[in-house]
């Protein structure tokens, strides 16, 4: 029997709605990978209801969280480690901390970095302290980034001219440590209204996906945490970096139906859990010239 791969997503959590691993972790698990959720931060919500209550992680538990699965002997088979939501820049030294030790037991692990620090149409959402440990020191520990376009124009201080633009600013990062970058969604002048579209790049090619862009009152929150963890988990699975790309979008974008159905602010992870499993529709990441 094929062994099912473990996974330690390190962000944070809501108790009611999905955002973090709230938005994460039951979609990874509908599709076969074990996860071991550790919390970041706890909120009663997301913040952007605008109000929340809840607390932060110490930094000083990520380690010790860690430390007590290795001292029952179950590190080694951790075979990746998901980040995301920082509530400060020491918890973000202790998850570095935490992917040394892991990858000191287990070197074939994957560290995926989701550097949240916003989103385009809201601004930076994070302290400033969080965005310069992601842009000076996370990213150059991380086999896999999935920025969105803010992010990405963030790593390279400038704005995006073209799709060309977006691809030799991925390709800029890869020199930097990692060995795939995913721009969750890609912005840039001309881009066409009525679709969301996605880049893949690696040193040896890069793809570019597009799907429709559904119309909500107010766009859920979540959509890249799911996107993250949808495809960090299709290729622990076995997919090529293109395959779980493809497989990723037609996921979440299934998700999106669902909520748009039921005319939710909250993602409809439980409604849409088969179409999560097993996307009806299809989306093929054409592979770029440049």
């Amino acid at each position: 029997m094929k062994r099912t791969p473990h996974l330690l997503a390190i962000q944070s959590h809501v108790v009611f709605g999905h955002a973090g691993n709230s938005a994460a972790v039951f979609p990874m698990q509908r599709i076969g990978v074990n996860v071991w959720p550790l919390n970041t931060v706890q909120f009663s919500n997301h913040t952007q209801y605008g109000q929340w209550a809840g607390e932060v992680l110490a930094p000083a538990q990520i380690p010790a969280l860690v430390e007590g699965i290795s001292n029952i002997g179950e590190l080694g088979n951790c075979d990746a480690v998901l980040s995301g939501y920082l509530g400060s820049a020491e918890q973000g030294r202790a998850i570095l901390a935490g992917v040394e030790r892991i990858k000191a037991v287990n070197p074939n692990a994957l560290y995926l970095c989701d550097p949240v620090m916003g989103h385009a149409e809201k601004g930076c959402i994070v302290p400033v302290e969080v965005s310069e440990f992601l842009l000076e020191e996370a990213v150059a520990k991380a086999d896999i980034l999935c920025p969105n376009q803010l992010e990405l124009d963030s790593f390279c201080g400038r704005r995006a001219e073209s799709l060309a633009d977006c691809v030799a600013m991925a390709r800029s990062l890869l020199k930097r440590g990692p060995q795939v970058v995913l721009v969750k969604h890609v912005s840039y002048p001309d881009r066409a209204p009525d679709s969301f579209e996605m880049l893949l790049v690696t040193e040896q090619a890069s793809w570019h996906l597009k799907r429709p862009l559904l119309a909500f009152p107010r766009q859920p929150v979540g959509v890249g945490d799911l996107t993250s963890g949808l495809f960090l988990a299709r290729v622990l699975l076995g997919d090529s970096w293109q395959q779980a790309f493809e497989f990723t979008a037609a996921a979440v974008h299934e998700v999106l139906l669902e909520t748009q159905a039921c005319t939710s602010y909250e993602l409809q992870l439980v409604r849409a859990h088969d179409r999560i499993a097993h996307p009806r529709v299809r989306f093929e990441a054409q592979r770029l010239a440049f």
